[in-house]
């Protein structure tokens, strides 16, 4: 019988116990015993890079939350990034078979009562954009995203498909995929008003919209910048983990998180539009709704913030991203309902 569950660990012994699945891992693949790991950063998964002193380049180990996704799930994941590699032209770390040739592993913890999926990625290179300099990267990542959605319109998906659903009710609703916004912090009775109305004007704009499969169909669902690496001349993709079916112009709400309130918002949008409408078509009726899936996103953070209290990026964004979420409701409101 389970004595405790990973939820009960300290910070520092879960950080312990997730060093101790990756390093029980790293053996499924053809990796040196004196490879070295070093943990990248834990947000929802827990990435490490793996620096094997007999290879010319390091790779980078997954290790995923549980409870999120199933093993056909993450096959699914998989095997998008490698069809937009060869298919589409769009960079994706490629995942590695481990040596029995499966792309997913799993480490089974019984004292936790938990199993933890792990996959190795190739290494790509490049770095985070400046944030101070996104207007030609984000023209860039509208071509990307454009190229990613063409593919995923005539992307004949493989047998075992299953991922995620970024429709109202799962991005915001109740039972929603990060959990219920009404849990957000710091919200008060007259701020769930105000969110709850701008809540009604999104689902029936939304209903209006429609979900036909030139607007709805499979997408990145993240693809803000701390998962897009730039090169001189390339934006790479990366973090493919909440990949599954919403609204393409979802894609362009996640790119500008935590951002709304940048006094160069509608600058980036433009230039996110232009680079789009280089590779696909986008409609004077989609890109007037872009407000719509900004809060759309906006809305689904705070279910976030409230469902992850006591990681990191929750408590750095705290209260003060609830104040600004009401802040852009009202505008949003103001304009919109009808």
């Amino acid at each position: 019988m389970t004595m405790f569950t990973f939820d009960s660990l300290s910070k520092a012994e879960r950080i312990r116990h997730l060093g101790e699945v990756a390093a029980h891992a790293v053996r499924y693949w053809d990796v040196s015993p004196n490879a070295r790991l070093t943990l990248l950063n834990i947000s929802e998964n827990a990435t490490y890079r793996v620096d094997d002193p007999g290879a010319a380049e390091p790779l980078i180990l997954r290790v995923h939350r549980t409870g999120y996704h199933t093993r056909n799930a993450v096959r699914t994941e998989l095997a998008w990034m490698k069809a937009l590699k060869e298919e589409a032209g769009v960079e994706t770390p490629q995942a590695i078979p481990a040596r029995d040739g499966e792309l997913v592993r799993s480490v089974a913890t019984p004292a936790l009562g938990e199993e933890r999926f792990v996959v190795m990625f190739a290494f790509i290179e490049g770095r985070e954009p400046d944030a101070d300099e996104l207007t030609e990267p984000f023209k860039r990542l509208g071509a990307i995203a454009a190229r990613m959605h063409r593919h995923a319109r005539g992307w004949r998906r493989p047998p075992y498909f299953e991922r995620l659903v970024w429709d109202f009710e799962r991005a915001v609703g109740r039972n929603g995929n990060w959990g219920d916004w009404h849990a957000g912090l710091a919200l008060d009775a007259e701020r769930i008003s105000v969110l709850e109305r701008m809540s009604a004007v999104i689902q029936r704009r939304l209903a209006r919209f429609g979900q036909g499969p030139d607007r709805f169909g499979l997408i990145h669902a993240d693809l803000r910048v701390a998962n897009l690496l730039v090169t001189d001349d390339d934006t790479r993709v990366i973090d493919f983990d909440d990949a599954g079916l919403g609204w393409f112009l979802y894609d362009l709400a996640t790119a500008v998180s935590f951002m709304e309130e940048r006094p160069d918002l509608d600058d980036l949008l433009r230039a996110w539009v232009l680079g789009y409408r280089t590779e696909a078509p986008l409609s004077p009726e989609e890109e007037a709704e872009i407000p719509t899936f900004l809060m759309l996103r906006r809305l689904a953070i705070v279910a976030w913030i409230g469902s992850h209290s006591e990681t990191a990026l929750a408590q750095e964004l705290g209260e003060p991203f609830t104040e600004g979420s009401v802040r852009l409701a009202h505008r949003y409101i103001e304009r919109f309902e009808t």
